[in-house]
Protein backbone atom coordinates (compact mmCIF):
# COMPACT_ATOMS: atom_id res chain seq x y z
CA UNK A 1 0.00 0.00 0.00
CA UNK A 2 0.90 3.30 -0.67
CA UNK A 3 1.13 6.40 1.88
CA UNK A 4 -2.46 7.86 0.87
CA UNK A 5 -3.62 4.25 0.41
CA UNK A 6 -2.62 3.85 4.30
CA UNK A 7 -4.18 7.34 5.03
CA UNK A 8 -7.19 6.80 3.01
CA UNK A 9 -7.91 3.13 4.95
CA UNK A 10 -6.46 4.07 8.79
CA UNK A 11 -9.09 7.04 8.21
CA UNK A 12 -12.23 4.52 6.85
CA UNK A 13 -11.13 1.85 9.70
CA UNK A 14 -11.62 4.35 12.32
CA UNK A 15 -15.10 5.53 10.97
CA UNK A 16 -16.35 2.42 10.80
CA UNK A 17 -15.64 0.75 13.79
CA UNK A 18 -12.65 -1.49 12.57
CA UNK A 19 -9.55 0.64 14.27
CA UNK A 20 -8.28 -2.16 16.22
CA UNK A 21 -8.93 -4.47 12.90
CA UNK A 22 -7.00 -2.79 10.88
CA UNK A 23 -3.89 -2.62 13.22
CA UNK A 24 -2.86 -6.03 11.55
CA UNK A 25 -2.90 -4.65 8.48
CA UNK A 26 -1.61 -1.27 8.58
CA UNK A 27 0.77 -1.27 11.27
CA UNK A 28 4.65 -2.67 11.80
CA UNK A 29 5.59 -5.10 14.10
CA UNK A 30 7.63 -2.37 16.05
CA UNK A 31 5.74 0.21 15.30
CA UNK A 32 6.19 3.09 17.71
CA UNK A 33 2.96 4.85 19.61
CA UNK A 34 3.82 8.26 21.39
CA UNK A 35 1.04 10.53 23.41
CA UNK A 36 1.20 13.87 24.66
CA UNK A 37 0.98 12.74 28.24
CA UNK A 38 1.01 9.81 30.17
CA UNK A 39 -2.87 10.16 30.79
CA UNK A 40 -3.34 6.09 31.06
CA UNK A 41 -0.19 6.08 33.79
CA UNK A 42 1.25 3.43 31.33
CA UNK A 43 4.18 5.77 30.44
CA UNK A 44 3.84 8.36 26.85
CA UNK A 45 5.38 5.45 24.99
CA UNK A 46 3.61 1.96 23.85
CA UNK A 47 6.45 -0.04 21.74
CA UNK A 48 4.69 -2.75 19.57
CA UNK A 49 1.75 -3.55 17.63
CA UNK A 50 0.55 -6.11 20.50
CA UNK A 51 1.36 -2.89 22.93
CA UNK A 52 -0.96 -0.60 20.82
CA UNK A 53 -3.46 -2.91 20.35
CA UNK A 54 -3.55 -2.75 24.15
CA UNK A 55 -4.15 0.58 24.07
CA UNK A 56 -7.46 0.19 21.96
CA UNK A 57 -8.36 -1.77 24.72
CA UNK A 58 -7.41 0.01 27.43
CA UNK A 59 -9.43 2.96 25.68
CA UNK A 60 -12.83 0.73 24.73
CA UNK A 61 -12.81 -0.31 28.39
CA UNK A 62 -12.76 2.99 30.15
CA UNK A 63 -14.71 4.76 27.86
CA UNK A 64 -18.34 4.96 26.86
CA UNK A 65 -17.85 7.22 22.94
CA UNK A 66 -21.15 8.68 22.53
CA UNK A 67 -19.61 10.61 19.12
CA UNK A 68 -16.57 10.62 17.71
CA UNK A 69 -15.86 12.16 14.36
CA UNK A 70 -12.26 11.48 11.82
CA UNK A 71 -10.78 14.04 9.84
CA UNK A 72 -9.89 13.26 6.24
CA UNK A 73 -6.23 12.68 6.42
CA UNK A 74 -3.65 15.29 5.68
CA UNK A 75 -0.92 14.40 3.47
CA UNK A 76 2.77 15.60 4.46
CA UNK A 77 5.43 14.66 1.89
CA UNK A 78 6.08 11.19 1.18
CA UNK A 79 6.20 9.46 4.36
CA UNK A 80 4.03 11.09 6.58
CA UNK A 81 0.30 12.10 7.26
CA UNK A 82 -1.95 13.61 9.93
CA UNK A 83 -5.38 13.04 11.20
CA UNK A 84 -7.65 14.66 13.41
CA UNK A 85 -10.06 12.89 15.79
CA UNK A 86 -13.08 14.43 17.77
CA UNK A 87 -14.48 12.53 20.90
CA UNK A 88 -17.16 12.89 23.35
CA UNK A 89 -18.01 10.61 25.69
CA UNK A 90 -18.06 9.56 29.06
CA UNK A 91 -15.06 7.83 31.65
CA UNK A 92 -16.78 4.79 32.88
CA UNK A 93 -15.10 4.64 36.28
CA UNK A 94 -15.88 8.25 37.18
CA UNK A 95 -19.22 9.33 34.71
CA UNK A 96 -17.56 12.28 34.07
CA UNK A 97 -18.02 13.27 30.35
CA UNK A 98 -15.43 14.69 28.07
CA UNK A 99 -15.07 16.47 24.74
CA UNK A 100 -11.68 15.37 23.23
CA UNK A 101 -10.28 16.92 19.96
CA UNK A 102 -6.15 15.34 19.25
CA UNK A 103 -3.80 15.37 16.01
CA UNK A 104 -2.18 12.47 15.52
CA UNK A 105 1.14 12.38 12.92
CA UNK A 106 1.72 8.66 11.31
CA UNK A 107 5.19 8.00 9.72
CA UNK A 108 4.97 5.16 7.17
CA UNK A 109 8.08 3.30 5.91
CA UNK A 110 8.05 0.12 4.03
CA UNK A 111 4.40 0.28 3.41
CA UNK A 112 3.69 0.02 6.92
CA UNK A 113 3.09 2.49 10.37
CA UNK A 114 6.19 3.04 12.15
CA UNK A 115 5.24 5.32 14.70
CA UNK A 116 2.01 7.53 15.50
CA UNK A 117 2.37 10.77 17.87
CA UNK A 118 -0.94 12.11 19.44
CA UNK A 119 -1.14 15.86 20.20
CA UNK A 120 -3.56 17.81 22.19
Amino acid sequence: MNLKEIADELVAGCREGRAKANLDKLYADDAISVEATDAMGMGRETAGRDGIRGKHEWWEGAHDVSGASVSEPFMHGDDRFAVIFEVQGTVKESGDSFDMREVAIYHVADGKIVREEFFY
